[in-house]
This record gives structure tokens, C-alpha cells and sequence, in this order.
């Protein structure tokens, strides 16, 4: 039995379905009632995660129309489940019959067979990327909650292929990010990034990154102090997406080199409310919302499927063997996790945001 397929606390999601299954989707339950919803919310945000569109994505071409099967009436949410499916429509998985007994390096394949002695070889089935697609629209229901509090989530790519951006303001982010394929709020580092995809596509390679978010308008206080700490929640919510094996919040890992001088956040007035002169905290303190911007950070590996010649074992009768992997993947892949990662953040604030009773049926309808 495969568990696990829930997240969230109050405001939760199920996904479900295969990469080259006949459709992927997701229940969204928790969500309050009175909320002005339409298709085109969520496809908005499920256009920006399709597959097909750059030179820096797979090649597979999805129009991932989504269809609302439940919990909208007359435009608005009932506070029932909302269903929501999205047929696959170009799946190839007659592309994976080779690698059926071939556990691919960097996948999941071997531990799945030896977890559940079967699998969906196609494409990797449920642990593929594909699977995002239901938190990218569950996070679009996250998002609506809280754009009704002035909170937003934005996200973007920071180092790819060992080249750094900038810093950059969030207005520079939300003017910039979707300028490039690369969601680069540095032009000048996008075009390097671009360049080093491309290489990396002739090679049969493919390249890493890091992916920040920072949502900003969460107000303090939101959170809880012990097991369900808001960066907590954001660190498994972030650890969850596939590909991702690292993750920071606010100063990150540079905090084991700086003296408590340094990292702590002073307090000032500003503009009349109580401010941080600096964030290192990456606005969460003891786990709850310190009401600066939250800021943290994904690192994500490489693409683990390259055409690059590899190493691997025939389970078929335990000999060793080589694997060449075909098919169409992603030479990269931080572009395309941008709106998965804000998807993910906005569904843990919003969760946190409901259990604090900042959110209800009441303060939606208007």
C-alpha cells in the first residue's frame, strides 16, 4: 500500500495518477467557503508548470487542460472537495518498455521495486515530475486564499549550472521572472544560464540550480512553536518535490559561520509597526511568522535522466549492464519547479493561515 499521497494539516491536497496514466489530478479539501474560483485560475498557474513550451524543458507536449469536477457553484468554492483531473494526452510509454528490469540511476526506480515489488516503469509513474501537475493547481487555490490578505508567493531561479544571479529586489522578480525561459530575474545571468543549457542538451547532460521563494504580507504570529513550525512545514513541503535535496531558510547554512551578533535580526519601528532591520531568520522566528518576508531556498539536483552512457544492473537476473536513457526529459529542471516551489509555499501558509483562524467562510465572501 502506498501512503503518503496527502499534504497539509487543514487545507490538504491529494494528488493522484502516473505520468503515462490516462489522466493526473488532485483533491483539494479545507478549502472555505465563498471563494471566487474559475478553470482559469488554475489554469493559469498549470500553464506556467506545462511541459513542451522552451528549449529548457522536455520536449513532451501537454496542453493540461484542467477540468473542476467538484466544490465550485456559481463561480464560487462550497467548502466542499475540489476535484480537479487533467487528461494525459501525448504519453509515450512504449519509450520505457526497455527499462523495465533497468532501475535508472538518480530515480526511484530500485527502491519502488524493492518497496512495493511492482511498478510503473513508464516514465517513472507516480514519482515522476508529472505528478506536480496537482500541486501546481492546488497551490492555485492557495494562492486565491491568500491574494485576498495581500499575500504573495514568487519564486525564482538564483544559480544555475554553477552561475549566480544578482541579488535582486521582488520587484524586479515579479517584473522580470517569466521574461525568460529560464526564470532568471538577472537578464544577464539568464542569458549565461541559457547558453549553458544548451550545452549541456548537446552533450546529452543536464545541470542543477537554486530555486528561491519568498512570500511576502504574511502577517506575524502565524505558525505553531514546537512539531509544526512554519519553517518546518515549508521544509518538508519543499523536500517533498522531487529532484530538491537541499533546503534553507533566511541566512541558510551561512548561519554555522557568523557570531549571534550578526545573525540576529534587530528590532525597529518602522512606519509606525515593529520591523527587523535585516532577516536572517528569513522571517520565521521559533516557528512562527515574524512578519518579515519568508524567504527560502531549494537546491536541485540535475536531471537524473541524461542520454550520457551509465552504469546500472538487470534485475531481471542480477548482472551488471549499461544504460543509454532515450525519451524526451528535461535538460534542466529549476525552471520548471518555479511555480511547483510557490504552489507548495502558498499551500503551507494558507494551511497555517486557516488553523490560525485568519481565514474563514466569512472573510471570503465579498
Amino acid at each position: 500500500m502506498m501512503s503518503g499521497n496527502t499534504f497539509g494539516h487543514t487545507f490538504r491536497i491529494t494528488t493522484w495518477g502516473e505520468s503515462h496514466g490516462r489522466a493526473v489530478g488532485v483533491t483539494v479539501d479545507g478549502v472555505p467557503a465563498g471563494l471566487l474560483l474559475s478553470e482559469n485560475d488554475i489554469q493559469k498557474e498549470l500553464d506556467r508548470r506545462r511541459p513542451g513550451q522552451s528549449e529548457v524543458s522536455t520536449p513532451r507536449s501537454e496542453a493540461d487542460r484542467v477540468e473542476i469536477l467538484s466544490g465550485i457553484f456559481e463561480g464560487r468554492t462550497t467548502g466542499t472537495p475540489v476535484s480537479m483531473l487533467v487528461w494525459n494526452k501525448d504519453a509515450d510509454p512504449s519509450a520505457y518498455e526497455y527499462l523495465k528490469d533497468l532501475p535508472r540511476p538518480g530515480h526511484a526506480d530500485y527502491p519502488y521495486q524493492v518497496k512495493y515489488s511492482i511498478r510503473d516503469h513508464r516514465g517513472g509513474g507516480r514519482s515522476s515530475g508529472r505528478e506536480t501537475l496537482g500541486r501546481v493547481a492546488g497551490g492555485a487555490i492557495a494562492k486565491a486564499l491568500l491574494s485576498h490578505f495581500d499575500i504573495e508567493v514568487i519564486a525564482h531561479v538564483t544559480e544555475l549550472g554553477g552561475i549566480r544571479a544578482r541579488p535582486v529586489s521582488f520587484d524586479e522578480i515579479r517584473e522580470n521572472v517569466e521574461k525568460t525561459h529560464i526564470r532568471c530575474a538577472d537578464p544577464e545571468a539568464a542569458g549565461k544560464m541559457l547558453k549553458l543549457v544548451e550545452n549541456a542538451r548537446r552533450e546529452g547532460d543536464s545541470l542543477g540550480g537554486i530555486v528561491e521563494i519568498i512570500a511576502r504580507g504574511v502577517p506575524a504570529g502565524i505558525g505553531e512553536p514546537v512539531f509544526d513550525k512554519l519553517d518546518a512545514d515549508l521544509a518538508k513541503a519543499i523536500m517533498s518535490i522531487g529532484a530538491v535535496k537541499g533546503f534553507e531558510i533566511g541566512a541558510g547554512f551561512e548561519c554555522a559561520s557568523m557570531r549571534g551578533s550578526e545573525m540576529n535580526d534587530p528590532f525597529v519601528i518602522k512606519d509606525g509597526r515593529v520591523v527587523t532591520g535585516s532577516n536572517n531568520a528569513g522571517g520565521i522566528l521559533g516557528g512562527l511568522s515574524s512578519g518579515m518576508p519568508i524567504v527560502c531556498r531549494a537546491a536541485v539536483k540535475p536531471t537524473p535522466s541524461v542520454s550520457k552512457t551509465q552504469r546500472t544492473v538487470d534485475l531481471s537476473d542480477l548482472s551488471e549492464t549499461g544504460i543509454t536513457i532515450n525519451g524526451r526529459h528535461d535538460p534542466t529542471i529549476p525552471p520548471r519547479i518555479v511555480p511547483v516551489a510557490e504552489a507548495m509555499v502558498a499551500i503551507v501558509i494558507a494551511d497555517h493561515m486557516i488553523r490560525s483562524s485568519r481565514i474563514n467562510a466569512n472573510s471570503l465572501l465579498i
